[in-house]
C-alpha cells in the first residue's frame, strides 16, 4: 500500500506529461470500446429490424437482392415494380402460413427531407400482430382516400385523427383514420394507405413493391425458391440469408478498423514506457539513494511497476468514459453515414465490456511496465548515485 501511494505521487510530480500518457491510453481504449459496443449493438439492432418485419421470405422484382433487402428493411421497397398477379399465383401454395402485399414509394418534401407510403391490405397485421393502434382504426374499405400513420410519422407532423393529408405531386386529400403505436422499426416512420388506393393515386396499377412472406416451415425456403425460379421477373429472398450476408460485410470493415484500433494500442503502450523510462532516468539519482537505504530489487520493481499500472487503469476508465458519453455521437454519426443502418441503439456497451476494457487496460501496464521496472531494479546504488551528480 505503502508503495503504491509513492507510485502516485511520482506520477503527480510531472503532471502534464503523466495526463497526456494517460490521454493516450483513454484514447486506445475508447476506440476500442466503441468498435466492440458497435458490433454487439449493430447485430442487435439488425436482429430486431429482421424479426420485426413479421415474415421470413421477401419476394421482390428483379435487381439487386440485398439492396431490395436492405431497402425493404428501411421501409423503401426499392425502386423496381412488379406485376401483381405475381401474389395471385404465389398466394396459393400450400407451404405459405401467410403472406401479405406491398407497394412503397417515397416523396420528397420541402427542406430536402422525404416522406415513405406503403400501400397494404389487411393481411400486413396478420404479419405484424404488434402492430396496434394508439387511436383510430382501420380503414374503412380497400379503395378508401385514408391513411393509418406510423407513431413517429404523426408526432413529427403533429397530426391526429380527422386530419387530412396532401400527398405531393398529386391532388388528392387523405384523412387520417388511424395512428399506430411505436414498434421501434422503421414502420413508425411511415404512412400507410389501402394498397388499391396507393396503386391509384401514385399510378401504379397492379404493381408492387414487395410480397412478405412466412412459411409454415424454413426448411422448405430452398424447394419454395426453386419453384420459382421460372418466374423471370421476380426473385425470392431469405432475410436470415441477407441478415449474414449484411453481417459479414460488416465484420469485413471492422477488421480494417479494428487494425486502426491495434495501432492505437501499440502507440499508447510505446507512449507509457517512454514516459515511464524518462520518469526513471530523471530519478536516477533517487532510486540509488532508496537502493543504499535498503530498499531491495524486488521493491524498486514493484514501486515503477506500479506507476505503470496506476497510468493505465486510469487510461482505461478514463477511455470507458470517453465511449459511454460520446456513444450518442458516434451513434448519430454512423446513422448519418451508413447506408441503411437498422433502426435502434447500434452501440451497446454492457457492463461485461466495461470490465474486459478495465482488464485489458491493467493488462497493458502489466506489459508495458515491465523493461522500466526491471531497468530501474537492476541498478547499482553507486552507480545511479553518482550519474545523477
Amino acid at each position: 500500500m505503502r508503495l503504491l501511494k509513492i507510485a502516485y505521487k511520482n506520477i503527480a510530480r510531472k503532471k502534464i506529461r503523466s495526463l497526456l500518457t494517460i490521454g493516450g491510453v483513454a484514447m486506445a481504449v475508447a476506440v476500442l470500446v466503441s468498435l466492440l459496443g458497435f458490433n454487439a449493438g449493430y447485430k442487435m439492432a439488425l436482429n430486431n429490424d429482421v424479426d420485426k418485419m413479421g415474415y421470413q421470405v421477401l419476394v421482390t422484382a428483379k435487381g439487386c437482392p440485398y439492396e431490395a433487402a436492405t431497402l425493404m428493411l428501411k421501409g423503401g421497397g426499392g425502386l423496381r415494380y412488379m406485376d401483381a398477379d405475381v401474389y395471385d399465383r404465389i398466394v396459393t401454395d400450400d407451404r405459405i402460413d401467410k403472406i401479405t402485399p406491398q407497394l412503397a414509394t417515397v416523396k420528397t418534401i420541402e427542406g430536402g427531407g422525404f416522406t415513405m407510403y406503403m400501400g397494404i391490405e389487411d393481411s400486413y397485421t396478420e404479419l405484424k400482430p404488434w402492430a396496434t393502434f394508439k387511436e383510430g382504426k382501420w380503414f374503412t374499405s380497400p379503395e378508401a382516400l385514408e391513411v393509418i400513420i406510423g407513431y413517429e410519422a404523426a408526432e413529427l407532423e403533429q397530426r391526429t385523427i380527422g386530419d387530412q393529408i396532401f400527398i405531393p405531386d398529386t391532388r388528392e386529400i387523405l384523412t387520417v383514420v388511424g395512428i399506430f403505436e411505436r414498434t421501434g422499426t422503421q414502420d413508425d416512420g411511415v404512412i400507410f394507405l389501402p394498397l388499391k388506393t396507393a396503386q391509384k393515386i401514385f399510378d401504379l396499377p397492379d404493381q408492387l413493391t414487395g410480397i412478405g412472406i412466412k412459411l409454415k416451415d424454413l426448411g422448405q425456403l430452398s424447394a419454395f425458391e426453386e419453384d420459382l425460379y421460372d418466374e423471370g421477373s421476380i426473385q425470392v429472398i431469405s432475410l436470415a440469408q441477407v441478415k449474414g450476408t449484411i453481417l459479414n460485410l460488416i465484420s469485413s470493415a471492422q477488421i480494417l478498423v479494428t487494425s486502426v484500433a491495434i495501432i492505437a494500442i501499440f502507440v499508447a503502450i510505446v507512449g507509457v514506457i517512454n514516459t515511464i523510462l524518462m520518469s526513471v532516468f530523471e530519478r536516477t539519482q533517487e532510486i540509488g539513494v532508496m537502493k543504499a537505504i535498503g530498499a531491495g530489487n524486488r521493491q524498486i520493481f514493484q514501486l515503477i511497476w506500479y506507476e505503470t499500472i496506476i497510468i493505465c487503469t486510469m487510461g482505461g476508465l478514463l477511455g470507458s468514459l470517453f465511449a459511454l458519453a460520446g456513444g450518442s455521437g458516434v451513434e448519430y454519426f454512423v446513422k448519418r453515414f451508413l447506408p441503411f443502418a437498422p433502426e435502434g441503439n447500434l452501440i451497446y456497451i454492457s457492463p461485461q465490456l466495461i470490465l474486459f476494457s478495465l482488464l485489458g487496460a491493467i493488462a497493458l501496464g502489466l506489459f508495458s511496465g515491465i523493461y522500466p521496472a526491471l531497468r530501474a531494479s537492476l541498478m547499482k546504488p553507486i552507480e545511479a548515485i553518482r550519474s545523477g551528480e
